[in-house]
């Protein structure tokens, strides 16, 4: 095994934090894995890894091996794609909220993997800002600003929002008007889990953002949820117009308020700060800002 695959398999052991996790992530035996570990630690004389029954950790020496081998597998990588047209291949690993997966990311997924098939493609759904080094996750895409200082985000778009309310909900308590005039109506709660309560609805009236809670008789932690909960009459909602474009072409849902428009949520992926880019995860980036580009550029118009 030469130099930089030893590289390549210590960095995933640091990152994944376990020899049986690394080994799953390459495609190796676990005693392989270990084994270029051993052989890596005795050519340096140092010890890189703090080994315990329970988890696996860099020492001081390791963490520093680690850095340089970040940065020399990723100048590697770059170097070789500039003089020989390679094209990206290997594991890549994103995290997707389900919505956005299922919106955006599958329908489109078959011509990417056809334009890049030495990629092998992994997505895992959620809606937390995940543990990206230690999980083994290249890029994470979520809706929302970043709140982690560690983090890089990158803009893929900006998606209109809208507030909506079924046509039986309508009939039962009016047409508003006006955000100030929303006594007796009622709100479907949207709660994600780690929140006291359920989100405010949000209107931008005289360039200002206005904050506006309503009872609720049921709250949700799910955009899907949320969304069959408005349907079947059960309050107002606010959501990013494209996960009920059908509904409300169907007339299940109808546009509400609409002269008081919401603020665009943005769309980002994020990736650790003290990461190199593979080839593969950089394709994939901008991949997704072309996907996204149209959504953009609807609800710039609207």
């Amino acid at each position: 095994m030469d130099r930089f695959d030893a590289m390549r398999i210590f960095a995933r052991v640091a990152e994944r934090r376990s020899f049986t996790l690394a080994a799953e992530d390459t495609g190796m035996p676990r005693s392989t894995v270990t084994d270029a570990v051993k052989q890596l630690e005795a050519r340096l004389g140092v010890r890189l890894l703090q080994r315990t029954t329970r988890h696996v950790s860099l020492t001081l020496d390791g963490e520093a091996y680690y850095q340089r081998c970040l940065s020399i597998l990723a100048d590697i990588e770059e170097a070789e794609g500039a003089f020989t047209d390679a094209k990206p291949k290997g594991m890549l690993r994103v995290d997707v909220h389900g919505t956005l997966a299922r919106h955006f990311v599958l329908p489109s997924l078959p011509s990417f993997l056809e334009t890049y098939p030495g990629i092998e493609f992994y997505m895992s759904e959620g809606d937390r800002l995940v543990d990206l080094v230690r999980e083994g996750v290249d890029c994470v895409l979520r809706v929302g600003a970043p709140q982690d200082s560690d983090m890089i985000a990158r803009r893929v778009a900006m998606l209109e929002n809208v507030t909506l309310a079924s046509p039986s909900y309508i009939k039962r308590h009016g047409m508003p008007h006006h955000p100030s005039a929303l006594e007796g109506h009622s709100m479907v709660g949207f709660r994600p889990i780690g929140t006291t309560g359920p989100l405010p609805l949000e209107f931008v009236v005289d360039g200002t953002v206005r904050t506006v809670v309503l009872p609720t008789t049921i709250s949700v932690s799910a955009a899907e949820s949320y969304l069959a909960a408005a349907k079947l009459g059960l309050g107002l909602i606010q959501m990013p117009r494209y996960h009920a474009a059908d509904d409300l072409a169907a007339g299940a849902l109808v546009h509400v308020l609409s002269d008081f428009p919401l603020a665009e949520s943005p769309v980002s992926l994020f990736y650790p700060r003290n990461r190199q880019l593979s080839l593969r995860v950089r394709v994939f980036m901008d991949w997704l800002v072309r996907l996204f580009a149209p959504e953009t550029s609807q609800g710039e118009k609207s």
